[in-house]
């Protein structure tokens, strides 16, 4: 079986849409997508996606379910099969067993947790709107806060009463157990004493994004500052601080109708904006933005405007958010407000139209935002520009569509003016640094995960006499440095004498093409990894990097470590004349040809100059017949190296 947790989180991460985008090209309508029915034939699009339900239905066949059902009736697979299968695309590991009478205990105490928190949030609410103590203490301070009676409903705000224990003993009362009361956090229990976490607060009920309460977040009533002014549930089997959002529930579907959300940063300032009319809000509630939380709006939206506060906390915030956002693929924005003003302030100082002006005509692309605030005050300051110019770029260096990359670059140099091909020289160097990190890191990983030894055994081999003289030993490390990186990545398709369309990979490329002209290298290290390339490539779940670097033979091991993290300058290949290249596996299709040509050329003038040394050799023994036949070996190697030149540009390389 898979457990229960890891269940959840394939579920939690499961993007219906994503998943039927697979299979159904799909359109937006409204709040929906729709698209033709894969279960059956026809012309006029039936079949629907709902984002914010997370389910499909088609009118035509009837079909329709959660995105599993979707995936079991497409695939044709059983219900654990299509979640192994929803694990695999969104990278989550699945450990099956089977199910324990302490899993099924484990699931049976999370239903649980989760009715206790639903009982706390109706004796809260019951608390604010019945008792004498809830409307004095926190009904006053709702309204004193400008937050009308209809947004306390519609968030379910309560009020937990003042004392030790008055909660407590109410969920004893009404036959909840302890120990649920103590997992949620709602109880803290000591040996002498019992106590409600919140009491005396005034109480914001957390709901996940199906609309259960998962959690609480309370503030106090006390102007004691020795008090924390607000307190959280602590983490739980059901509550993970960096997985939810709040408002989520009551936003998602305004995020679906208006394709994007507002991010702030706490309670009150989404409240707030939904009295003032915007429901497309949500909050990370006092903690650091995360990933998670980035790829839970992702769900909905790939749209997301900043706000924070004013001050110097609120814009350090933004500024740490902007690059999370950036690298989860999400467009960002962001909405500067006036110094001291906070969303929830500055939203009810104005009536709806004119804060949704205001937004309209504040919000700004994050690049122009980034760019003023650092640079402000820098004019007269080479050294603190070229260090913010840095600190931009890296912002930049993290998006993944490279169409986005090179537009902010281009915006980045007309408000920095600085020249493009700066900034892109720049870019390239944070992409391998980031890169080489990453390479290193899993390594790490794995050689932790599989219990690897840190030193694979090493195997003594046979040194040739005195160094290697390599003519072509930069070429050849760039070509393997693109196989064993790229090697099963899809270069172009050919078709075969059957007719059929055959997929040519880089390293069937670059191997077919060495092994037709007879190229074989004269260092016996990147001759063994060649040949073990050509024996190994194509082999089912054939993993280069871990092969070579791992590999028993400690010359090849380290010759591959070394090509795969050492800092590459580009050769000249790499550019043309007013274009710059910034993301190898986008150009592939360029790359590989221009490598090999580059590694052919450097072979035939190094044996077009071996060819020149025989030739006077053979003068010197008046060796004519031998001459003759260098002679037009040299003019057949000539003509070969026009043709290579000819191809990238008729230019020499020098190194």
């Amino acid at each position: 079986m898979i457990d229960q947790g890891t269940i959840q989180r394939i579920l939690d991460s499961s993007e219906i849409v994503d998943v039927v985008g697979d299979f159904v090209t799909l359109k937006r309508r409204g709040t929906n997508f729709i698209g033709l029915c894969p279960f059956h034939n026809e012309k006029t699009p039936s079949f629907n996606v709902s984002p914010s339900k997370g389910i499909y239905k088609c009118f035509g066949c009837g079909k329709g379910g959660s995105v599993v059902n979707f995936v079991m009736e497409h695939e044709h697979l059983s219900y654990v099969e299509a979640l192994k299968w929803l694990a695999k695309k969104y990278s989550i590991e699945v450990n099956e067993r089977e199910e324990t009478p302490e899993d099924i205990k484990a699931r049976n105490d999370r239903e649980s947790q989760m009715i206790v928190t639903s009982f706390a949030q109706k004796y809260f609410t019951s608390q604010l709107w019945d008792s004498n103590e809830g409307r004095i203490a926190a009904l006053g301070y709702f309204r004193e806060r400008g937050l009308r009676d209809d947004m306390v409903r519609k968030f379910e705000l309560g009020y937990c009463p003042a004392g030790n224990d008055n909660f407590t003993q109410e969920a004893l009362k009404a036959g909840y157990e302890m120990k649920f009361l103590e997992k949620t956090g709602l109880t803290i229990k000591r040996e002498d004493w019992i106590r409600d976490r919140f009491s005396g607060r005034v109480m914001f009920p957390i709901h996940g994004v199906s609309g259960r309460v998962i959690a609480f977040g309370g503030r106090t009533l006390s102007q004691d500052k020795k008090i924390a002014k607000y307190l959280n549930s602590p983490e739980s089997d059901i509550y993970h601080k960096s997985r939810v959002l709040y408002g989520i529930y009551q936003a998602k579907r305004s995020i679906i109708q208006n394709d994007k959300s507002y991010l702030v940063e706490g309670y009150t300032d989404v409240i707030a904006m939904h009295q003032s009319g915007i429901e497309n809000v949500v909050a990370s509630s006092g903690t650091s933005l995360t990933t998670d939380q980035i790829r839970l709006i992702r769900r909905f939206t790939n749209n997301i405007t900043i706000i924070y506060d004013g001050d110097q906390a609120g814009i350090k915030a933004s500024l740490r958010g902007i690059d999370l956002v950036l690298e989860e693929g999400v467009n960002v924005k962001v909405l500067p407000l006036p110094e001291g003003e906070d969303p929830d302030s500055f939203s009810r100082s104005m009536s709806s139209s004119e804060l949704q002006q205001y937004i309209t005509e504040n919000e700004t692309d994050f690049i122009k935002f980034k760019t003023q605030l650092l640079l402000e005050g820098t004019e007269n300051d080479p050294i603190t520009r070229a260090r913010l110019t840095t600190d931009i770029v890296r912002s930049v260096s993290v998006i993944p569509d490279g169409i986005v990359r090179a537009e902010y670059l281009k915006e980045c140099s007309r408000l920095m003016n600085v020249r493009e091909e700066v900034l892109y020289e720049e870019l390239r160097k944070l992409k391998r640094k980031r890169d080489d990190e990453m390479f290193r890191r899993e390594q790490r990983d794995q050689v932790r995960r599989e219990n690897i030894p840190e030193a694979p055994p090493v195997v003594e081999v046979k040194k040739e006499a005195g160094p290697v003289n390599n003519p072509c030993a930069i070429e050849e490390r760039e070509v393997l440095r693109m196989m064993l990186k790229y090697g099963d990545q899809k270069l172009f398709e050919v078709e075969n004498d059957e007719g059929e369309s055959e997929v040519i990979t880089v390293a069937d490329y670059f191997l077919s093409e060495l092994q037709a002209d007879g190229i074989e290298s004269v260092d016996p290290v990147n001759r063994k990894v060649f040949e073990e390339c050509d024996e190994h490539f194509g082999e089912e779940g054939f993993d280069p990097l871990r092969y070579f670097v791992q590999h028993p033979d400690s010359s090849v091991s380290q010759l591959c470590s070394n090509i795969l993290s050492e800092k590459y300058t580009e050769s000249q290949f790499w550019k043309k004349q007013g274009s710059y290249v910034e993301e190898e596996p986008d150009i592939l299709y360029v790359l590989v040809p221009r490598i090999l040509q580059e590694y052919k050329l450097r072979m035939v003038r190094f044996l077009t100059n071996q060819a020149f040394d025989e030739m006077k050799d053979a003068a010197k023994s008046d060796n004519f017949e031998r001459i003759a036949d260098l002679q037009r070996n040299i003019q057949n190697l000539k003509q070969v190296e026009k043709e290579l030149s000819d191809k990238l540009g008729k230019r020499t390389i020098n190194f």
